[in-house]
């Protein structure tokens, strides 16, 4: 089975967290192509949408793999035993950081057009997505909600692969997917439309909704 588009990912997924019934929650889109889904989620629960602006830390040698992640406000989430085991030293760690901070920062300006980040403190963060791969982007948001505060993490896609539950286990509190698959191949083959979604589109989206809505 295939999706439409973004949108009707979207509305395929909103059911499935409106019987979870979560306390407090905040929509996260996950820019870009996460952020046209979230917004059909965060209507049809009726609750906050934001962003969640993430960079993964990849490895010099090998940028799939992450070592870290970053986020707003200083946030920076680093797994030492990733970067010994790719040989990653202090320096290497800190050129790599602000390359990505400074792309954090972008983004962080340009996707919010002057309004302040919603306060996860004490809130349930749903991470929304158009599909998960690798996981290591999905990974890297769930961190760096909990360490903005968010008590429970909940990362919740449109497609993933079928053993996807075992390579995000511990990441988050919950796992929600519409479709699982094997062989996975990628997230596009999965929709009809899936053309790339736009800087322009991202800012509209998050425009037309009032702050805390």
């Amino acid at each position: 089975m295939t999706f439409d588009n973004r949108p009707d990912a979207g509305e395929r997924l909103a059911p499935m967290l409106a019987r979870r019934r979560l306390r407090d929650p905040i929509v996260l889109g996950l820019p870009r192509g996460g952020v046209p889904v979230a917004a059909i989620v965060a209507d049809a629960l009726g609750v906050p949408l934001d962003v969640i602006i993430v960079r993964k830390l990849g490895a010099p040698s090998q940028p799939e793999y992450a070592i870290g992640a970053l986020g707003e406000d200083g946030v920076r989430v680093i797994d030492e035993t990733a970067m010994r085991s790719v040989g990653v030293d202090v320096d290497e760690l800190a050129s790599i950081e602000r390359a990505e901070r400074q792309e954090v920062e972008r983004r962080a300006t340009l996707f919010r057009a002057g309004r302040s980040r919603l306060d996860l403190a004490g809130r349930t963060a749903v991470i929304v997505d158009d599909g998960v791969a690798t996981g290591a982007t999905a990974a890297a948001a769930c961190r760096v909600a909990r360490a903005l505060g968010a008590t429970v993490v909940v990362l919740a896609v449109p497609v993933a692969p079928a053993d996807w539950t075992t390579t995000l286990a511990g990441e988050a509190d919950g796992l929600i997917a519409v479709e699982t698959h094997s062989p996975f191949y990628a997230v596009g083959f999965w929709y009809t439309d899936f053309r790339q979604t736009t800087d322009d589109e991202v800012v509209a989206l998050l425009a037309a909704r009032p702050p805390g809505r």
